[in-house]
């Protein structure tokens, strides 16, 4: 027998991420097809697919002119790696990308969004010791946030699950409060209160010296945490503290960027201005794997005061700007504008807001957040029904979403419309009862 031929019904090899293989093991989930909203499974149910990927898939799954264009690359030039040599369509795309993006001019091409992260953390620290100011070295996160899974990320997420096995990791990681107060309950879009916890990064000033923090991270709307809004004049008052001290703010848009907000990124929904911002997910529609940190010039100058010969930065990776996820984000690019994704997520968000609200009655419900064409339900920890328990039935029934923690949490591709939103909500009132 060939060894490398496939085995189906292999479920022990392929060391999952993120899993319980021993649950997972004893009831599968498998799909082996995507097209538009939906999955299918190898039984031939169709799934509507509510989590669009993982945050990730904003044009639908298939599109034939995003998979026309991998696959016309790949016959063209498979790879060229950008370590001092380059290939066009790299450069075409970072055009196309900070085009996107007014204010920022440069963006560094990664492989995923913890990759992005990481970069950014790094030009942070960069930018300070280029600038005279290596002191510079704590870097300021948030309780609930998730930055990816890499050192760095996970140094300044607030996830304690996704710490708890490693240790120590960056020594000089603060955190922030997060912004999910009880009092905001079923609150639509941005909460009313909660601005005052901004407050946090200037009692971290005051303790550790301004002068000392490299940069603050934050989601401009937490994702994997939860699903949680920033309240009302929060970013400002970051964007705010940030001026005073002269501390980069950087945004992980991640999740928030490629038209989730109805804008091509949260930033412009919100009308604050960060020195560096990530990106990854929507950017090829996670047809192949692409992430990026988009810097204004005032960052990216701060490298090209050392000699000439030598590199403006110690940091790459062999896949930076790989040919095939070029030709995936440009062709990806082109979709959302020349089909209105983003202004089809913009008509769609009050929809979903409505949709998402109308399921407040609902058994052991306690909260429902949403933003943009992201949402979450959160249920009673007291009840015997769990948010797996939800979300499995969800399942059975026919529509994906995400349990974490007590909530269920869903960000569909940014096609849906109100036939496929009232499915859901058909789907969600069943299984919640």
């Amino acid at each position: 027998m060939n060894d490398q031929s496939p085995i189906p019904n292999d479920l022990d090899s392929f060391w999952m991420p993120f899993t319980a293989s021993r649950t997972f093991k004893k009831a599968p989930k498998l799909v082996n097809k995507a097209k538009g909203l939906f999955y299918s499974t190898p039984e031939g149910r169709e799934i509507l697919d509510g989590t669009g990927g993982l945050w990730c898939s904003n044009a639908g799954h298939g599109h034939p002119r995003i998979v026309e264009a991998i696959q016309k690359q790949a016959a063209e030039m498979d790879f060229a790696h950008s370590f001092n040599q380059g290939h066009p369509i790299a450069f075409q795309t970072a055009s196309r990308m900070v085009a996107l993006a007014p204010g920022f001019d440069h963006v560094f091409f990664t492989n995923s969004g913890s990759e992005a992260v990481d970069t950014a953390l790094k030009i942070a620290l960069a930018y300070h010791t280029h600038r005279g100011e290596g002191q510079r070295r704590i870097l300021v996160g948030r309780q609930k946030a998730y930055h990816g899974i890499n050192f760095g990320g996970l140094s300044v997420g607030g996830i304690g699950l996704n710490k708890g096995q490693f240790g120590t990791l960056y020594p000089n990681a603060l955190h922030m409060r997060h912004t999910l107060l009880p009092e905001n309950r079923f609150s639509r879009g941005q909460p009313e209160d909660g601005a005052h916890l901004a407050e946090d990064l200037a009692g971290i000033c005051e303790t550790h010296g301004g002068h000392n923090i490299a940069a603050v991270i934050v989601e401009p709307v937490a994702g994997a945490g939860g699903v949680f809004p920033p309240p009302k004049g929060y970013l400002q008052r970051l964007r705010e503290i940030c001026d005073e001290h002269g501390i980069l703010m950087i945004f992980d848009e991640v999740i928030t960027g490629f038209g989730r907000m109805g804008t091509p990124f949260a930033s412009q929904y919100f009308d604050v201005t960060p020195d560096i911002f990530t990106a990854a997910k929507g950017m090829s529609n996670a047809t192949v794997p692409m992430g990026g940190v988009f810097t204004t010039s005032k960052v990216r100058e701060a490298f090209l005061s050392g000699p000439e010969a030598m590199p403006d930065l110690f940091h790459g990776y062999t896949y930076s700007g790989h040919p095939l996820a070029c030709a995936a984000a440009l062709a990806t690019l082109d979709v959302y504008r020349d089909e209105g994704i983003f202004e089809n997520a913009a008509e769609m968000m009050p929809v979903w807001e409505d949709m998402l609200h109308s399921l407040k009655d609902g058994r052991d419900v306690i909260d429902i957040r949403n933003m943009g064409i992201l949402g979450a339900i959160e249920f009673d920890p007291k009840s015997e029904r769990t948010a797996a328990q939800v979300a499995q039935a969800a399942w059975d029934k026919g529509l994906g979403i995400r349990p974490i923690g007590n909530s269920v949490a869903m960000s569909p591709p940014l096609t849906i419309d109100r036939p496929h939103i009232e499915m859901v909500q058909s789907i969600l009132k069943e299984v919640i009862g």
